[in-house]
């Protein structure tokens, strides 16, 4: 497994890029499990590790709008079949206003990871460090490392 520094980086062997192909590929059907998994295994790799770590966090953030986007509906929607309850019976404007937005904030969600999942893979096949806007920046800090796959205390 010998990776070869280039001007601009770590150039991932082709097995590494399979690994993060694989990991970003695999957010789509196994959440956040499959690229941890893929961490796990190949957590000396920094270029897996990269891919890896980027798809975990796009997939914790996407379990969170999705259970907030529900918890909320679920409570208003409680919160509206109560009101109506006490008033004249019929179920407040809020509560059909309320769900096609709902649906709407979660398929658009849906789209983005599916989109987000599939270019990512395929920049990862091809020896990419891409990272993922707003959270590629926080994967490179948790993992110490520097534009290319180099180490920031190579980097400084």
């Amino acid at each position: 497994m010998s990776q070869e520094l280039t001007s601009n980086g770590v150039q991932p062997t082709q097995d590494e890029r399979t690994m993060a192909t694989l990991a970003q590929a695999l957010q789509l059907v196994g959440s956040w499990i499959a690229p941890l998994i893929i961490l796990i295994i190949r957590r000396q790799s920094p270029f897996v590790s990269f891919h890896a770590l980027q798809a975990i966090l796009l997939q914790i953030i996407y379990m969170f709008v999705m259970f907030s986007c529900v918890f909320g509906f679920v409570v208003f929607g409680v919160a509206g079949a109560f009101a109506s309850s006490r008033a004249n019976g019929e179920p407040p404007l809020a509560v059909f206003l309320l769900f096609p937005a709902v649906w709407l904030v979660l398929m658009g969600f849906g789209v983005l990871n599916l989109v987000i999942g599939i270019v990512y893979a395929v920049k990862a096949g091809r020896g990419e460090w891409a990272e993922y806007p707003l959270l590629g920046g926080l994967a490179r800090r948790m993992l110490k490392l520097g534009p290319g796959g180099t180490s920031m205390a190579l980097s400084s």
